[in-house]
């Protein structure tokens, strides 16, 4: 019991911990120097802040190692519930943490072709601000593939949750909601760009229902009464 209430509580702070770094990197550094719609004004924050983009960057790689860690903690709490859906859990996880570190490349791309090397010295500030803002949509693009692959994990553990006995199941409702609502985001970027301005208000409010479980088992923990055909030695 002192174990799985370790891993429950492990899982919660990660999940805080891992949320304040892309905090950090996407609602004020990203908020601060992207300018929607205006490659050139982004360049120009990012070149005059190098610095806080470096930083935001370096904070979203720490944010996806962290979510490698949280899923480790998450299956270990859960693997006896449910070894296949764990197993289904942690392999999106790391298709989505992989697909990420992939992505963030592109958002890496205007330092790489202002920093003055020799190798784009043939192409003028116009087509290199051009090229870097290109990357950048690209950047963005990413990350709304992402989220397919974020709401898919949430399904695998949303079961979990439901099935365990030890967590409330409307948890694991929540978490189904979660999952809708970064498919909403995807599907709104991809399938349905007209409708943008209304479903992802919907979609970003649905996400949120993936936050109160790990609230739960930062401060909760687990219930003491475990199923005992789930939990025998």
């Amino acid at each position: 019991m002192k174990s799985i209430n370790k891993a429950a509580r492990l899982a919660g702070i990660l999940y805080i911990v891992m949320d304040i770094f892309m905090i950090f990197s996407g609602m004020f550094v990203d908020s601060k120097l992207i300018v929607s719609g205006d490659a050139a004004a982004t360049i120009s924050n990012i070149m005059a802040s190098e610095w806080l983009f470096r930083l935001g960057f370096v904070s979203y790689q720490i944010g996806w190692i962290l979510q490698l860690l949280l899923v480790i903690a998450l299956y270990r709490l859960f693997k006896k519930v449910d070894k296949g859906q764990s197993r289904l859990m942690v392999i999106l996880v790391v298709v989505f943490v992989s697909v990420a570190f992939l992505n963030t490349l592109n958002q890496f791309v205007p330092i790489l072709l202002f920093s003055g090397a020799e190798s784009i010295s043939a192409f003028d500030p116009t087509q290199l601000q051009t090229l870097a803002g290109f990357y950048l949509d690209m950047y963005e693009h990413g990350i709304m593939i992402n989220e397919l692959f974020w709401g898919l994990w949430l399904i695998p553990l949303g079961v979990l949750v439901y099935k365990s006995g030890f967590v409330p199941k409307v948890f694991g409702v929540l978490l189904f909601i979660g999952c809708l609502g970064h498919l909403i985001t995807y599907f709104s970027t991809f399938l349905f760009p007209d409708y943008t301005s209304i479903l992802m208000p919907i979609g970003e409010m649905a996400m949120f229902g993936e936050l109160p479980i790990f609230l739960w088992l930062l401060i909760k923990g687990v219930k003491e009464q475990i199923p005992i055909e789930q939990y025998r030695n």
